[in-house]
């Protein structure tokens, strides 16, 4: 059983993040999925975007701060899209971390990386937001940092897809999504 923080994508915390963690909860772990905006989910990504310009970025990530203060330090950091980028950011300041869980977005710097930092990332191939060069070199100096990282890239598929409310959403690149997910919960 794994605590797990779930931050949610520059939309919200939307219905999908609800049913990740439960998702992880029928799997046995314990799951939080903190409101990093404090105000109802945006509809479109614009909306999102300008909801994340009026909060601000700090005012975020101290909110993910203070989501954390409570749950062991070995939690799970985990994100959708943008808070792929928060747990990522968070990183340095959990440093006993029990993993890095990156869904549709990269996150975490190499100098924050203990060795053997279990990592695994999910993304669209291509994806809007992370140029494939850009993720390759993320990937080397994850991994020339000591991560034990995976990388799961789904061709053809949008950005968010495995949010059924947007229209990047594929069924079938998100099935093959979750068995992924819960075997990297499971392990260690």
């Amino acid at each position: 059983m794994r605590h797990v923080v779930l931050f949610h994508s520059v939309y919200g915390l939307r219905p999908a993040v609800r049913a990740a963690a439960d998702r992880m909860r029928a799997a046995g772990h314990q799951v939080s999925t903190p409101d990093l905006y404090g105000v109802p989910a945006a509809d479109t990504v614009e909306e999102g975007f300008a909801l994340l310009d009026k909060i601000g970025h700090e005012v975020v990530l101290d909110r993910a701060r203070a989501a954390l203060r409570d749950l062991p330090p070995e939690t799970v950091l985990a994100g959708f899209s943008m808070g792929a980028g928060v747990a990522g950011a968070l990183l340095a300041e959990r440093p006993t971390a029990a993993g890095l869980l990156l869904l549709h977005g990269t996150g975490g710097a190499p100098d924050a990386v203990r060795p053997g930092l279990p990592v695994q990332l999910h993304l669209a191939d291509p994806d809007p937001y992370d140029a494939p060069d850009e993720v390759d070199e993320w990937q080397q100096a994850m991994t020339d940092a000591g991560a034990d990282l995976t990388v799961f890239r789904y061709p053809g598929v949008g950005h968010l897809f495995t949010d059924p409310g947007v229209a990047e959403y594929s069924p079938d690149a998100a099935a093959a999504v979750w068995p992924r997910v819960l075997a990297f919960l499971a392990a260690g």
